[in-house]
């Protein structure tokens, strides 16, 4: 499979990094977290600017009408840079679920248009995420309702919600656990539609959180590499010795690695193939593999400077902490990973093992 990006992706590409090199500097992070809403206001309308808000939206709502592959070059450069912003939950998994609704659909009429100019937020939860996202600046959440059929859709306004703050270990992320009181005008799809919708929600999500994690991964190995150059012991820098270039090795061998299992995912899902669930737990399990890793790696070259608030390695390693259980835990993938392997289907004719996909938890 051909992998290899087009001159249109890469431009986009590094316009982002462009942007986000100039405007998301770890020292302005850092003030951003620091403000009772952790989000910036300017930052988010830069980036709607560069129409990153609009990647996914057809062209009829007013987006660019690009692919899940666009997006994981962007969940890359998030990642990164460590954006203290919920962007792909509104950008990439809610246009997702509005676009799967049929066309004229009030919530999608509505909504996409205002996800391209960048004027509202919009949170996603899921069984599988026992906690919210930027629920607290949410201006539409959608929330899941258990049903006979399967889970229902439910498009419920901010003001509508009980929201409780949780605190987290990575200072940019905000959550929060919602209660809302689902009904017929809350609605969006019902059970039968509804769970297909939730389905393509966590395969989109995982994959925009592995995408991060990547990212992660590139930005922690650089900042080590970064630090084995200056930091000197014995008169030597440290990355001369054999030790360290090793541990450098094996975070690059890893990032290397979770690349490609990365986009063939992204494929699979761009295709509606039907190893999708398979590719999506792979994919999860190989970058989050590669941030964590990384931060273990980082944290030994960087030696207990790495761990203090000074150093900013440490923001990116809570970041890779926290996107790990996001989307579905190691647990989680590993064993949906395990079951649809197992599955008849996959293993071809004859086959007598019985095994159900697990449903989200």
């Amino acid at each position: 499979m051909d992998f290899t990006l087009s001159d249109e992706q890469i431009a986009l590409r590094d316009s982002v990094s462009r942007l986000l090199m100039t405007e998301a500097a770890p020292e302005t992070l850092r003030e951003v977290w620091e403000t009772d809403a952790g989000r910036s206001p300017e930052l988010r309308r830069q980036i709607a600017e560069q129409g990153l808000t609009g990647l996914s939206v057809p062209e009829a709502e007013g987006g660019l009408g690009l692919g899940d592959m666009d997006w994981a070059l962007m969940t890359q450069e998030l990642g990164y840079y460590a954006i203290p912003d919920s962007l792909a939950d509104t950008a990439c998994i809610a246009a997702g679920m509005l676009t799967g609704l049929p066309l004229g659909h009030a919530l999608r009429s509505t909504w996409l248009p205002r996800i391209v100019e960048g004027s509202c937020r919009i949170a996603v939860g899921h069984p599988v995420n026992p906690w919210v996202a930027d629920a607290h600046l949410a201006d539409l959440l959608l929330l899941p309702h258990a049903s006979a059929q399967g889970l229902e859709l439910h498009a419920v306004p901010g003001s509508a919600v009980q929201i409780t703050p949780l605190r987290s270990i990575d200072a940019s992320r905000r959550l929060a656990t919602v209660q809302c009181q689902p009904s017929a005008d809350t609605l969006a799809a019902d059970g039968a539609s509804g769970q297909a919708l939730w389905d393509l929600a966590l395969a989109r999500g995982a994959l925009c959180v592995a995408g991060q994690m990547v990212g992660l991964a590139q930005r922690m190995l650089d900042l080590s590499v970064d630090y084995a150059a200056q930091r000197k012991q014995f008169g030597k820098p440290i990355g001369s010795f054999q030790a360290v270039k090793h541990h450098l090795a094996d975070v690059v061998t890893k990032i290397e690695f979770a690349k490609p299992v990365l986009y063939r995912a992204v494929a699979a899902l761009d295709a509606a193939s039907k190893d999708l669930e398979v590719r999506v737990a792979h994919a999860k399990l190989a970058c989050s593999d590669a941030a964590w890793i990384a931060a273990r790696k980082g944290i030994q070259v960087h030696g207990a400077m790495g761990y203090t608030w000074e150093v900013d390695l440490q923001m990116f390693m809570k970041r890779a902490w926290a996107l790990d259980a996001a989307w579905g835990d190691r647990a989680f993938h590993q064993t949906r990973l395990a079951a649809l392997l197992l599955s008849p289907h996959l293993l071809g004719p004859g086959a007598t093992f019985q095994s159900t996909p697990l449903a989200p938890q």
